[in-house]
């Protein structure tokens, strides 16, 4: 049976989507006012690049993207197309780097995407951003680490003041434990306490955040289960929370959708963002 977790398996065009990224990330390098490469921590892993809207008035919402790569692989540069979508929708897009598994450990990876956005909150303003609407939204293992902006791992203390305001979750992976037993297993080597401490599935919600958790109707079995069941943790937990699948997309294709204007799901990106100037 066909590992459900191996992407290139259940996608031929893999490779196909993974140059559309990268040609379309240097049109919007090229294309959209930016800073780049500003430090948000004192790691050198720890760098994000801000693409700016129109000139306009501000102050502008600003929303984070975490990007995807099991954890392993990628980097904010293959992803800066997210922001058309994002600076479309009249925010500041701050696209983020993270160290890579396996030199680093899921609880470093998790602190940064935290500290990421702590970092905007107290410097977006520099830039014309508004640290009271600030979203967030993050693409697989992407959308596993956003996450955790709106709850705590085991074993983590009481929850901090949440600086996000609402989530747009993409074909995450909420449930740890079966990517043991995946092709993942010899790159990444998750430990039982790195299942147990991060997967959202068992964590602790954080009432605050609207979250939205959407999945591609084209993806494998496992995406589609922990998805419907992470969005109905959350309600459990009286977190505003909704779950949809976007008709016709995969685990790639489902990327450039988020970063299309126009796209169903660039439009939800749109209701993220302005969700986060509620009472505001």
């Amino acid at each position: 049976m066909t590992d459900p977790f191996m992407i290139r398996a259940h996608v031929p065009e893999f490779e196909t989507h993974l140059a559309a990224y990268r040609r379309a990330s240097e049109r919007t390098r090229q294309s959209l006012r930016g800073v780049r490469d500003l430090a948000y921590g004192d790691h050198p892993d720890e760098k994000l690049d801000l693409y700016l809207p129109p000139e306009g008035q501000g102050p502008f919402p600003v929303h984070v993207f975490v990007h995807g790569g099991y954890w392993r692989a990628f980097s904010k540069l293959d992803y800066a197309f997210v922001a058309d979508a994002v600076t479309g929708h009249g925010a500041i897009a701050a696209i983020i780097d993270y160290s890579l598994m396996p030199k680093a450990r899921m609880a470093t990876l998790v602190g940064q995407v935290r500290r990421a956005v702590a970092w905007l909150a107290e410097k977006a303003g520099r830039w014309g951003g508004d640290p009271a609407a600030l979203s967030a939204s993050g693409a697989s293992a992407g959308a596993h680490l956003a996450s955790f902006l709106a709850c705590r791992g085991a074993g983590e203390g009481p929850a901090p003041a949440v600086p996000v305001r609402s989530l747009l979750l993409v074909s995450g992976l909420y449930d740890l434990d079966p990517i043991t037993r995946s092709f993942l297993q010899p790159e990444i080597g998750l430990t039982a306490e790195e299942v147990a401490a991060w997967s959202p599935l068992t964590a602790a919600p954080v009432p605050g955040p609207v979250v939205d958790v959407v999945v591609g109707a084209e993806e494998t079995p496992p995406f589609l289960a922990q998805g419907r069941a992470f969005a109905e943790r959350l309600a459990a937990a009286d977190v505003a929370s909704s779950f949809a699948t976007i008709p016709g997309e995969n685990h790639m294709s489902i990327a450039t959708a988020l970063g299309s204007p126009g796209s169903l799901l660039a439009q939800r990106l749109g209701r993220t963002i302005a969700a986060s100037r509620r009472g505001a």
